[in-house]
C-alpha cells in the first residue's frame, strides 16, 4: 500500500532568517479505478481506503446500490515482468445482473483532488438519480450535537495534524457518535470513502446520519449524500447555490456554517431541534 505522507526538504523565510528544514506533506497519486476490467476514471488521491473509495464512487455514480451488487474489488499487476500491483490500478468486478457504467470518451469521469465532477461534458452528465430518498428520514438530530461535531471531528484529522494538506469527512448517528472518519486530498474522495465503508458494512442507506464535511458544502458533496440516503449534510464552511437547491428537491437537510454554536440551516430545519 502507498505511503499517507512524505517528506520533503523546504527553506523556510521569515523577515529575520531563512532555514532549511524536513517538512510532512500528503502523498497525492493517481488511482485507475476499472469496472470489469473497463477503465472509467481517474482520481488523484490519497493512498489508503482505496477499496471503499473505489465503491463509495460506484455508488454515487448511480451504478451499484448495494454491497450484494459488487463480486470482488482487487488490485491490478502491473504489466512488467515481476507483475507486482502497482496500488494505483483498482478493477471491481460487478455481480452477475448489474449494468455497466456508460462509458464515453467524451464525459469520461476524469477528476481531480479539488473537484470530481469537471470532467463531465455536460450539465445532464452531473445530476444522478438517487435510488434513496433521504426526503422520506423522520429523524433528528438537536443542535447541541451537531455543534460539537466539528471538535470531533479535528481530533480524528491525524494525517492533517502533521500536513494540513487534507479534507475530512466524518459520519455520526443521529446522537452524535462517530462511525467512521476518512481524509483524502480531494474532499469528494473522502466521502466516497466514508460511504463505500458504510457499504460494506451494508448500512446503506444511511438512515438517522449526519455527514460532516471539514470544507465547503458543494453540489457534488450534497449529490453523494443523496445518492447514499444520508438525511442530514453538515458543512464548516459555506455551501453553493446548487447544493442548497439539489438539497430543497431531495428533501436533504444542508447546515452550513457550523462553527461553535452557531450555525445555517439551509432545508429542512424542522429536522434539527433546539
Amino acid at each position: 500500500m502507498g505511503r499517507v505522507t512524505s517528506r520533503r526538504r523546504v527553506q523556510h523565510v521569515t523577515a529575520d532568517e531563512a532555514v532549511a528544514r524536513p517538512e510532512t506533506l500528503v502523498v497525492e497519486e493517481p488511482l485507475e479505478l476499472r469496472v470489469n476490467g473497463t477503465a472509467i476514471t481517474v482520481t488523484m488521491r490519497t493512498p489508503g481506503s482505496d477499496f471503499e473509495l473505489a465503491q463509495g464512487f460506484l455508488l454515487t455514480e448511480g451504478v451499484i446500490a448495494h454491497r450484494d451488487d459488487v463480486l470482488t474489488v482487487r488490485y491490478c499487476r502491473g504489466a512488467g515482468p515481476d507483475q507486482l500491483n502497482t496500488y494505483n490500478v483498482l478493477d471491481v468486478t460487478l455481480a452477475s445482473g448489474v449494468k455497466m457504467p456508460d462509458v464515453d470518451v467524451t464525459r469520461n469521469f476524469y477528476t481531480t483532488s479539488s473537484c470530481g465532477v469537471c470532467g463531465k461534458a455536460s450539465l445532464d452528465a452531473v445530476r444522478t438519480i438517487s435510488r434513496h430518498c433521504p426526503g422520506d428520514d423522520p429523524s433528528t438530530v438537536a443542535a447541541e450535537t451537531l455543534s460539537a461535531l466539528p471538535a470531533r471531528l479535528r481530533e480524528e484529522q491525524k494525517v492533517f495534524a502533521s500536513t494540513g494538506g487534507l479534507h475530512a469527512a466524518a459520519l455520526f448517528d443521529a446522537d452524535g457518535t462517530c462511525l467512521v472518519v476518512r481524509e483524502d486530498i480531494g474532499r469528494h474522495n473522502a466521502v466516497d470513502k466514508v460511504i463505500g465503508w458504510a457499504l460494506e458494512q451494508h448500512r446503506i442507506p444511511l438512515a438517522a446520519t449526519v455527514l460532516l464535511v471539514s470544507g465547503r458544502a458543494s453540489f457534488e458533496l450534497t449529490q453523494k449524500a443523496v445518492m447514499a440516503g444520508i438525511p442530514v449534510l453538515a458543512a464548516v464552511s459555506a455551501p453553493s447555490s446548487l447544493a442548497v437547491d439539489l438539497a430543497s428537491q431531495s428533501g436533504l437537510t444542508l447546515v452550513a456554517f457550523l462553527r461553535g454554536d452557531s450555525m445555517n440551516v439551509y432545508t429542512r430545519p424542522d429536522r434539527i431541534l433546539r
